[in-house]
Parts: structure tokens; C-alpha cells; sequence
């Protein structure tokens, strides 16, 4: 069971997030709360032509563990990156790492990649899959002492087993749209529901977690413009489309 979950079944879910609020990825446009809304079970980021786009923290986090989300990305433009992500949570990238479970920069939305970022000079593993992201799929990170391993639909598609390669500290989930130059349309990312599990598989959430302020859960202006360009690389894996289905493999 997860010690943690949104369903996006109103409005008000938005105030269990740090909405971001300035410059976009990299210095590309802005990053406001009015491109998120929720409406009908579904929170939806919205990127346009002027360069405007979203993304949310769910701040505070935890060390090890298993995040999941639910997530459909319609055909849009290829500067709109659809993203679910680790971030740490002492903001001190790149050393304190960041995991990227979920990137979708194919226009079609045919295809994802993986990232995991690591060490102070931002050192990158990377892999990549065949999937229909225009179609809802279950994507899930799962991290513990020894790997890191990326799944879709409950398939496994990266893992890392190099110590040296994982986070430091304490990683919260992220959903980002990045504007990652001159957007040539308007883009959307929808996500049905997402869910945070411990290490240990409790359903407490820990101290950290039940610990963290308002401050930190609202007045968030968006970590990730340090976020350097990557390189893409094709892949053959194929997943499955199991429709609203969590990816509960563990």
C-alpha cells in the first residue's frame, strides 16, 4: 500500500503540490500555475506557443522507495518534454543526483527515455523504449541501497546496480512539461493518479515526510532550470498498455 497517493479528484489536490512559478527549463519561457488544472480525475500541464508551461513538486520526499504515475501524453510538440522525476531534496543539483523515470521528447509520442544523473559533474546513464505514450500507461521508479530500476506497465526497461550511481539523500517526485526551446504548438501531459511507496512497506508515512512545512509544500518556483540538454537515443523494448493499471511488481 502506498504511504502516499493523489487521484486528482478536485481542484484542491493542486494544494498538496509546489506549483512552479518563474523561468522555464534551461531559461526557455516560463513556468506558471495556470498552465495546471484538474478538472473530471485528470491534472493536465499545458505548454503553448508563447513558451508557457508547468511543472509541480511533491515535496517533501524520502530515501528509497517506489514512485508510480499514471500518464498520457498526446502528440505535441518535440520542445515540450513530457517528464516524471526524482529530485532531491536538498535542491543541490547535480551532485545530489536526479532521476529521470519518465521523458517523453518524440512529438508522435511514440517512444520514452530514462535518465539518471549523478556526481558533481553531472555524469548521465541513459536508455530508452518503444512505448505509445499517447495512450495511458503506468510508469514506476523503483530505488533502494543497491539499484535503480525504471518500469512501464510493470516491465522493466533500465536498471543501475552501480552504488556509486545513486542519489546521496532524500528524492521527491516531480511532473514537468519543459519547454526546451521554440514550442511550435500547444502541448498537454495528463496524469490519472501517482503514488509514493516506502522502502519497508509501510503506510506511514515517515518523519521527514509528516514533518514538512507549508512553506515547502507552496512557495516552490520550479528546481529543474538547471537541468542541462540530453542526448536521445533510440530503443526496441516494447510495452504493454495496461490502461489505469498500477504497475505493482514489487
Amino acid at each position: 500500500m502506498p504511504n502516499r497517493s493523489d487521484d486528482f479528484d478536485s481542484e484542491s489536490s493542486k494544494g498538496d503540490w509546489g506549483l512552479y512559478d518563474g523561468q522555464g527549463h534551461a531559461g526557455n519561457g516560463t513556468r506558471s500555475p495556470t498552465a495546471i488544472s484538474v478538472l473530471n480525475g485528470l491534472l493536465t500541464i499545458t505548454g503553448d506557443t508563447s513558451g508557457q508551461s508547468g511543472g509541480m513538486a511533491w515535496n517533501p520526499g524520502q530515501k528509497y522507495g517506489r514512485w508510480e504515475g499514471c500518464v498520457r501524453s498526446p502528440a505535441g510538440s518535440n520542445d515540450l518534454h513530457s517528464l516524471l522525476l526524482l529530485w532531491p531534496d536538498a535542491e543541490n543539483w547535480p551532485k545530489g543526483g536526479e532521476v529521470d523515470f519518465m521523458e517523453i521528447s518524440d512529438p508522435a509520442r511514440q517512444s520514452i527515455d530514462g535518465f539518471l544523473h549523478y556526481g558533481a559533474d553531472n555524469s548521465q546513464e541513459k536508455a530508452s523504449v518503444d512505448v505509445d505514450a499517447s495512450q495511458w500507461h503506468a510508469f514506476a521508479v523503483e530505488w533502494t541501497a543497491d539499484h535503480i530500476a525504471y518500469y512501464v506497465d510493470g516491465k522493466q526497461w533500465f536498471e543501475t546496480t552501480d552504488k556509486s550511481h545513486l542519489p546521496p539523500g532524500p528524492m521527491h517526485l516531480t511532473i514537468q512539461l519543459d519547454n526546451f526551446g521554440h514550442p511550435d504548438r500547444e502541448t498537454q501531459e495528463h496524469v490519472d493518479w501517482v503514488r509514493q511507496f516506502s522502502a519497508d512497506g509501510s503506510t506511514t508515512p515517515s518523519d521527514a515526510f509528516s514533518g514538512g512545512s507549508d512553506a515547502s509544500r507552496s512557495s516552490r518556483t520550479g528546481h529543474s532550470d538547471s537541468r542541462r540538454d540530453r542526448t536521445r537515443r533510440s530503443g526496441s523494448d516494447g510495452g504493454r498498455s495496461d490502461s489505469h493499471s498500477s504497475s505493482s511488481d514489487s
